[in-house]
Formats: C-alpha cells, structure tokens, sequence
C-alpha cells in the first residue's frame, strides 16, 4: 500500500468519524436538543441554510448584565469577541476584547455595521436585552444571538446560518466547524464570565 492511499484511507476514516459522532456535538455544544430544534429570530433572514450551528451556555446573571457584551461586539473601537483575540488579529480583525462595558456602544440600532474581514456586517433585528441578530453584506451569512432567561440565571444562545452556494466553499467549511467551536466556545465563556462579574458588582 503506498503512502498516498494510505493517507486517502486516514482521511476517509477520519471523515467517517467525524460525521457520524463528532459533527453534532461540534455544532450543537451547550445547546439542548429543543434549543437546536427551536425557531430563533434571524432563522427567517436566511431560510434555506447549508450550515447551522447552535450553541449555547447558561449564565449565573440576568439579561441586563449579559446585553452590554453583546452589544458592544466588534472590532476596535468597540469591545472585541472576547474569544482568543491573538487568533482573530492573525486574520487582521482588529479585535481588542475588553473587560469594561463601553457606554458609546450600547445602544445598537437596526442598520448599524461593521467590517469583520471581507464581511460587512449589518445589524437587522435588536430587542433589547433579548435578542441580536447580525447579516453579512452578501447575504450568506446570519449571525443571531438569543437571550432567555430561566429566574436568576440566563441561558445565551448563538446560532450561525451559512449560505454556501458552491461545492467548494461547503467542503472547506468542514474543517472550519470545529475550529469554530474552539472560538465560540471561548466567547461563550467569555461573556459568561464579564456578565457574572458585572452582576457582582451591582451587589455591592
């Protein structure tokens, strides 16, 4: 057996793998089967999606200290994604993720944007504190996120739905999936941790 169809055969092995016991924890992590199942807004600006993912963390805080974070989401001058920015600036995003809520960012509006890479981003739909929902410019790309509270706690819920219109770009984001969540998943963490601390802080 030569190395090149011994490579093929990993690979088909490894792919196997991932779609039949890691591709749905990878794009459902935290998030709860009815939560993956649910209608959320922004799902109806982009319906016929390639890709979605749902992911979700609970949060020992109420909305109003989870919204600040999420509004101010964005690069420089606003807050940044709290996730790895060292990542994020290697793709020359200009993410700087602070730790303090900025007041001049705190009143998002329908019609706000950003430029996140290539994507202009537009935001489309805000209910505060509940809900968030950003576009990209070509339309491919739905970026919501969902707050529901559960009495003192909250649960956050982000979900991303992907228009991939050729071949190529659904097999390349593939191996984009997990990476994904490893930013996600920080950024979840993220707000969780500036929320509860902003809540402590109020109980003083």
């Amino acid at each position: 057996m030569g190395p090149l169809l011994t490579l093929l055969l990993l690979a088909g092995a490894f792919a196997g793998l991932y779609f039949t016991l890691l591709r749905k924890p990878v794009l459902s992590w935290g998030a709860t089967r009815a939560e993956c199942g649910a209608r959320l807004p922004g799902d109806e600006l982009l319906e016929a999606a390639d890709g979605v993912t749902t992911r979700a963390i609970t949060i020992d805080a109420s909305a109003v200290h989870v919204w600040p974070w999420l509004a101010q989401m964005g690069p420089a001058p606003r807050g940044g994604a709290y996730t790895y920015d060292w990542i994020e600036n290697l793709l020359r995003l200009d993410m700087h993720s602070v730790d303090r809520v900025l007041p001049e960012f705190q009143d998002p509006q329908v019609g706000d944007s950003f430029s996140l890479g290539k994507n202009q981003m537009t935001l489309e739909r805000v209910e505060a504190p509940r809900e968030l929902v950003w576009r990209s410019g070509d339309g491919n790309w739905v970026w919501s996120f969902v707050i529901q509270e559960l009495g003192d706690k909250t649960r956050l819920i982000s979900r991303n739905r992907f228009h991939l219109p050729t071949l190529a770009g659904r097999i390349s984001m593939l191996p984009m999936e997990p990476a994904s969540l490893v930013m996600e998943r920080k950024m979840l963490h993220g707000i969780k941790e500036r929320a509860e601390r902003l809540a402590s802080d109020h109980t003083l």
